[in-house]
């Protein structure tokens, strides 16, 4: 199994904004202060736009889809969280925390990949769960890593330990469960999703160890990654708050390696960090200050990798 794709699926925001529904456990979320919706909106476009050309640029295949404002979906541009596309052609459904996120959820997505040669052979659905009050927001509460069939999951409000390991039994995943914590106000509360102190390449692993309060837990984890012999990139809970753990390895032209993250996550990091990174890829950054205040999320939540088969 191939750990990074060519790939990539992204939704261009129509009414992008802060999202109150998902604000009440993502402590990453601001409110930009005097600046109008259609002023938030507009930057954020300009963000995407930007990102999505610096992708496309470097030979990355990306499909964009616009959003609709026939439903109430400021957290489009986020599409890793309802949605995964595997290499068997199975395409997950994931049940989401935030009732105006599940209208996110689009057939048509489906059928335009379908229209570009991608085959779908199996819809494994997980959305039932939200009517008994259980969420797995897709790959940013799972970090996939394919090549050695390990799933790492940060339980949090949006990750049920339970969906976990059904969908480790369903895709043949070997569980990896810990928790993780930031400091909100002098407390340590859950983070909501595992892809943000985390970032699994294919050859290395960029982590906030300092996130997993439970020493054994955090031993496990580090073990893990050790054994699968990826070279283990710490970093601070500052830099979490810049989206330093919220990267994503893709390839361009070339099957050329690129690790992609936001400008102010690669303004975060050390030279030492820099270099070791540079020593596995080539950084890609891209501006997404308005994206991140407003949404909470970075470059990686971004992006939903397409690992689906080609006809």
């Amino acid at each position: 199994m191939k750990q990074t794709t060519n790939a990539i699926l992204m939704i261009r925001p129509v009414a992008f904004r802060m999202n109150e529904q998902t604000a009440v456990n993502n402590y990453y979320q601001k409110v930009l202060d005097g600046l109008l919706p259609s002023t938030v909106n507009a930057k954020a476009q300009q963000e995407f736009d930007a990102f999505v050309e610096k992708l496309r640029a470097v030979g990355v295949d990306v499909t964009v889809i616009d959003d609709t404002l026939e439903t109430d979906t400021p957290d489009s541009i986020f599409p890793n969280n309802w949605v995964s596309f595997h290499e068997n052609g199975d395409v997950a459904l994931y049940p989401m925390f935030a009732e105006n996120r599940r209208q996110e959820r689009r057939e048509d997505i489906l059928d335009t990949l379908e229209d570009k040669g991608f085959e779908i052979s199996n819809i494994m659905d997980y959305t039932s769960a939200e009517e008994d009050g259980f969420f797995l927001e897709g790959t940013g509460s799972l970090l996939l890593d394919r090549a050695n069939a390990k799933a790492y999951c940060a339980l949090s409000p949006r990750a049920d330990e339970e969906l976990f390991i059904e969908f480790c039994e369903d895709f043949d995943y070997a569980p990896v469960i810990f928790e993780a914590f930031q400091t909100v106000d002098g407390e340590r509360k859950l983070i909501y999703h595992t892809n943000v102190m985390m970032c699994l390449g294919e050859t290395f692993a960029v982590i906030c160890a300092d996130c997993i309060d439970d020493k054994k837990e955090r031993k496990m984890v580090l073990e893990n990654l050790k054994a699968d012999k990826k070279e283990v990139i710490l970093i601070t809970e500052a830099q979490v708050n810049n989206f330093a753990g919220n990267m994503l390895e893709v390839r361009g032209m070339d099957d050329k390696k690129y690790i992609v993250m936001s400008a102010s996550a690669h303004q975060s990091l050390t030279p030492k960090q820099i270099a070791q990174l540079e020593n596995h890829a080539e950084i890609l950054s891209s501006s997404l200050d308005t994206i991140e205040a407003c949404g909470g999320g970075s470059a990686r939540c971004m992006m939903a990798e397409v690992f689906l088969p080609r006809s």
